[in-house]
């Protein structure tokens, strides 16, 4: 090969080594540029997830209602929607706490009251969830974040504080969920939701006068 072939062969092989080079620059920036765009992304999806179950459940339900397609074949009104959500964070609540007190109480009628919680919510959650179904209404799948706060700060306690705030927040939150009880038996309009309301009342009552005796007793 003549000298002047030689130097031509050699620039040839240096361009393509150069090109090569090049290329893989560009793909390494153009991935850095790609995970820079997809970042904001990931992170808007992750606060999505974090967002209030409740919240997120009255978005579902309220979408529903604006597009006829999606109605179910058992109709229900605002009142009805909005009840089952709020009975479904409130009964999602008592559960969780109840499982805690279960495991961190120390005086045996806690225990036992607990044990009533888990038993009896449990089963009246699985009614709202029926009721729920029937009607296409989207439920909190797990409680909201005020409930969740209420639950996360009694897990922190123990002993016989546990015991005196887990009977505090039982008490409190029985007479609220009475109060939604009683409110939505006049308001709905669904009859098989107002029969679930009026079936469900004698027993939240007795759990009121169940958590204000044994509160009264560890004072």
């Amino acid at each position: 090969m003549a000298p002047g072939d030689k130097f031509r062969v050699a620039r040839i092989f240096h361009s393509i080594t150069v090109t090569n080079s090049s290329i893989k620059n560009f793909d390494q920036m153009k991935k850095r540029t790609l995970a820079l765009f997809a970042m904001p992304l990931l992170m808007a999806a992750c606060n999505n997830q974090a967002s209030d179950s409740v919240d997120k459940a009255d978005s579902a339900n309220e979408a529903k209602l604006d597009s006829p397609s999606s109605r179910p074949a058992i109709t229900t009104d605002e009142a009805s929607t909005n009840f089952l959500v709020k009975a479904a964070d409130g009964g999602l609540a008592e559960v969780k706490t109840g499982e805690t007190a279960q495991q961190k109480a120390t005086n045996a009628k806690v225990k036992q009251f607990a044990s009533m919680m888990v038993t009896d919510h449990t089963g009246a959650n699985a009614e709202v969830k029926s009721l729920a179904a029937a009607r296409n209404v989207t439920l909190p799948a797990v409680p909201g974040e005020d409930n969740m706060k209420k639950g996360e700060d009694l897990a922190k306690k123990s002993g016989t504080d546990f015991d005196k705030s887990y009977m505090n927040l039982m008490v409190d939150d029985h007479q609220k969920t009475i109060d939604l009880f009683e409110d939505a038996s006049d308001d709905v309009n669904d009859a098989e939701i107002k029969t679930f309301i009026n079936n469900t009342l004698p027993k939240l009552r007795m759990h009121l006068d169940s958590a204000k005796a044994i509160r009264s007793r560890l004072k």
